[in-house]
């Protein structure tokens, strides 16, 4: 009986995996018997469960362990220490060789005119996956299409093996994999159910769309915020592939997507057209014929654009290569119903991201020497171009903060941009640039376009409608004084991470009387905690100061020695440890006597309370800028802070915070938890609101500030064609922009800025009336405040002269207001200064009546 159920079993499961193999590659002769199936080897069919992403690995891995076809490495790790990984696949004799393969194709590349013709080299195809974690169907795929490359028997396959290194990344966003695959598994029904509004379609709050801080990473090719893009690119740049898939999902009752895109938004686009016009349009072909041979409806052209660089499908394309977008319509869990009446399995889902795959292997091969050139000639092309360009240098520098000419400078290197020290000061545009603090970015180099994406700015579009941001000139992110130059710059040596790294700690001697630390250095904020969580007491000063000859502006620290609960010896020893974990700079005093400006005992130096944090999260509140918040106190600053989910938010006993936190989101708080957090504003404490928040904030009367709204238009309507209603609009949406205010240099929320005007990050239509006290506007949109992106005519006269950050004075306690988000997609450093200020300096603002 055993043995006849065993065989049923065995019978039944290899009837399955037929039927499997037939529905997903129908036209497959067969496959290597000696290679598992992802079927055989995770004992389950492909799309009747969602994979996690530790199995997902082990097939790899096993498939590599099985084949010499296949190798397996890792290149990182997650935010939570899940693998990064990269299976690569190609006939056996090229394994032996794939160093002697990248180099001959980097080399080409580069344009040395010494390698071997390009047509002896494979094609180098990267498949990437699931860069958004809740988009799954594409790393179910990822293994099917291993699968085939490793075990598939026929003409095509071997043609594949033969004339192709393939590269796979099955789960770019490992963690919010992970996160969206237990719930799916976790609430799916047996039978399955289709209600579209059943919990397993439908998750919780964050979603499993982004990664461990809740950050798209399918926006930070370019920005390089986090371990799973930082670890992608260094291993993208030492192969520089000629293809790059990026394959994602959509609404569930949409139908599949492929490039070409609509028409990118730039008026002068850096990339070149025949990236559309041939690239695009030929590997079209091969996906509408592999898509209409099993039945599916798809669109192209519409809806998304490349204007932004900084996604997997936009990246490559920068670097030479086809960056490719797929958008599949999503199941959200395993079937669901469509607006059709249709029932959408995951596996067809599945099906055809694994058709995508095969079909891009398909033009990739039978396109090589089009798409070798293509690369080639694209490098070639930013020389010429870079000839012809009339700026020939980017000069740039923070000459009081080296954190953030570090940061920005291993960006640049990450990139492989070729930046130079300076051989002498330079003089551009009104600046002055110390070959100290500042270096060059020549033009003329094989990242030119790269070179363009960092520093140019932009004011005409052709197209008023953005998929994402319409601005990301990083150089104004970080807040650094640039400029172009149209002659010569003397430089010194070409850059090397080495030469960026943390410098040592600047040494001070123990003092009996006092200690002074710099405010101007970007991690400033985060020595300062590390102080207070050591009981350290710190004072900062509100009045710049002059002793022992060196001069301390606003905001500088002091630490005075015999008011300290410790012994001189310790409080130095806390201090030199702080020094050795952060670059800040201590200075020992030995009198309290100053040149000029305030004496250390004077009032303007005040004692700063150690912040207790609490943010409110969770639904109705921005995922993203939650998490933004969450990561810069987290990994740069160090800082803990309280995450209090809405549901919970009776719960929270006020009094054990001194800072609260409010991102944009709705705030649909009672009106017993709305008047005990007035009276706890009013009470002492420092509420922090950004965006919808203050505008929230505004209406709910927690301030008496305005907002400045459009005025009613009594013209009479003009009839236009419907056809045109998304895209009227979409113009008055701001996508994102970069904009500049005028700071108030005195004011405590800008202590440690130096220049007045400074570039900012505006991707909302909320704006706010300049306050009624001439205290409380920190910053004010300048008259002319365009900087780079698209903005409407109507959406810039409200902004002009609008307020950027304000301060509002509640009892004894204020509400910061940010128009903008400071500490945009984790890449702002140049704002981040300023929510930072509110946090440590914010409850010693006292503006009065």
């Amino acid at each position: 009986m055993n043995r006849l159920c065993f065989l049923l079993v065995l019978c039944l499961s290899v009837s399955g995996s037929l039927a499997q193999q037939a529905y997903y590659f129908p036209e497959v002769s067969g496959f290597d018997s000696d290679i598992p199936s992802p079927e055989a080897f995770l004992g389950y069919e492909i799309g009747s469960h969602h994979t996690r992403h530790d199995r997902i690995v082990a097939y790899f891995q096993e498939l590599a362990e099985r084949s010499d076809r296949a190798s397996f490495q890792q290149i990182g790790e997650t935010h939570e220490h899940r693998i990064q990984m990269i299976l690569t696949i190609t006939h056996p004799r090229h394994h032996g060789r794939l160093e002697e393969i990248r180099q001959q194709h980097l080399n080409w590349c580069n344009l040395d005119q010494d390698v071997k013709q390009s047509s002896e080299v494979p094609i180098l195809v990267h498949l990437g996956y699931n860069v958004h974690g809740n988009e799954p169907s594409g790393s179910e795929a990822a293994m099917l299409t291993a699968y085939y490359l490793v075990a598939g028997q026929g003409e095509e396959a071997d043609q594949f093996r033969d004339e192709a290194v393939v590269f796979i990344d099955p789960v770019i966003n490992p963690d919010g994999r992970d996160r969206h695959t237990h719930w799916a598994n976790m609430h799916k029904g047996a039978p399955m159910v289709s209600d579209p509004i059943d919990r397993e379609h439908n998750e919780v709050w964050p979603g499993g769309r982004t990664n461990h801080f809740w950050f798209d990473l399918n926006r930070d090719w370019i920005l390089l915020v986090h371990p799973e893009l930082q670890n992608k690119l260094q291993w993208y740049h030492r192969w520089l592939p000629n293809v790059t898939t990026d394959f994602h999902e959509m609404g569930t009752n949409s139908s599949h997507f492929f490039e070409p895109m609509k028409v990118n938004g730039s008026k002068d686009p850096i990339m070149p057209d025949e990236n559309v016009t041939v690239l695009n349009e030929r590997f079209a072909g091969y996906f509408s014929e592999a898509l209409d041979d099993i039945g599916s409806l798809y669109f192209t052209k519409e809806v998304f654009d490349g204007t932004y660089p900084g996604y997997g499908s936009s990246y490559p394309d920068l670097q030479g290569g086809l960056g490719l977008l797929f958008e599949q319509a999503s199941s959200r869990g395993h079937l669901q119903l469509t607006e059709t009446g249709r029932e959408l399995t995951f596996g067809f889902t599945i099906r055809n991201q694994l058709t995508s795959s095969l079909a891009t292997l398909r033009a990739a091969v039978n396109e090589k020497s089009l798409l070798q050139n293509y690369q080639r000639d694209f490098f070639a092309s930013a020389l010429t171009n870079a000839k012809k360009d009339p700026v020939k240098f980017y000069v740039f520098g923070d000459a009081y903060d080296h954190s953030r000419n570090r940061a920005f400078l291993h960006l640049l290197l990450q990139h492989q941009v070729e930046v130079y020290t300076l051989e002498s000061d330079v003089n551009l545009d009104g600046k002055t640039f110390a070959k100290t603090s500042s270096w060059a970015v020549p033009t003329e180099q094989l990242q030119y376009r790269m070179v363009q994406t960092m520093f140019e700015t932009y004011e005409e579009y052709h197209d008023s409608v953005f998929y994402d941001a319409s601005a990301w000139s990083l150089a104004n992110s970080y807040g650094l004084a640039y400029a172009a130059s149209s002659r010569p710059v003397s430089t010194g040596e070409r850059l090397t991470p080495e030469m960026i790294a943390t410098p040592d700690p600047a040494p001070f001697e123990q003092s009996e009387y006092a200690y002074i630390m710099e405010w101007e250095d970007y991690y400033a904020p985060a020595a300062l905690y590390a102080m207070q969580r050591e009981g350290v007491v710190v004072h900062s000063a509100f009045q710049p100061f002059k002793i022992a000859d060196k001069e301390f502006g606003y905001g500088s620290l002091m630490i005075p020695v015999q008011t300290q609960s410790f012994q001189s010896q310790t409080v130095y020893q806390i201090l030199k440890k702080v020094a050795a974990r952060f670059p800040v700079r201590f200075h020992t005093l030995t009198s309290g006597y100053s040149q000029q400006g305030v004496d250390l005992g004077s009032r303007w130096l005040q004692p700063l309370d150690q912040p207790r944090a609490l943010m409110l999260v969770g639904e109705g509140v921005r995922g993203y800028e939650a998490g933004e918040v969450w990561h810069l106190l987290d990994t740069r600053m160090q800082m803990p802070i309280t995450k209090v989910d809405m549901t919970d938010v009776r719960r929270i006993r006020w009094t054990d915070y001194n800072v609260v936190v409010l991102v944009s989101g709705y705030y649909r708080l009672d009106k017993q938890v709305l008047e005990e957090l007035k009276e706890w504003v009013s009470d002492g404490g420092t509420l922090i609101t950004i965006r919808e928040a203050s505008a929230w904030a505004i209406r709910e009367r927690l301030v008496r500030e305005k907002l400045i709204e459009e005025e009613q238009d009594s013209t009479p309507v003009v009839r236009k064609p419907y056809v045109l209603a998304n895209e009227i609009s979409g113009a008055q949406q701001l996508g994102g922009a970069i904009f500049n205010v005028d700071l108030d240099l005195t004011h405590p929320l800008a202590f440690g800025y130096h220049a007045s005007s400074l570039p900012t990050y505006k991707s909302s239509t909320i704006y706010l009336e300049p306050s009624k006290s001439a205290f409380n506007t920190v910053a004010q949109y300048q008259d002319k405040p365009h900087v780079d992106g698209f903005i409407s005519d109507e959406n810039l006269n409200l902004l002009k002269n609008s307020a950027a950050v304000l301060v509002s004075q509640v009892g004894n306690g204020r509400v910061v207001l940010f128009a903008d988000n400071p500490n945009f997609r984790g890449t702002w450093y140049g704002t981040n200064r300023l929510f930072l200020n509110a946090l440590f300096l914010g409850s010693k603002i006292r503006v009065p009546d």
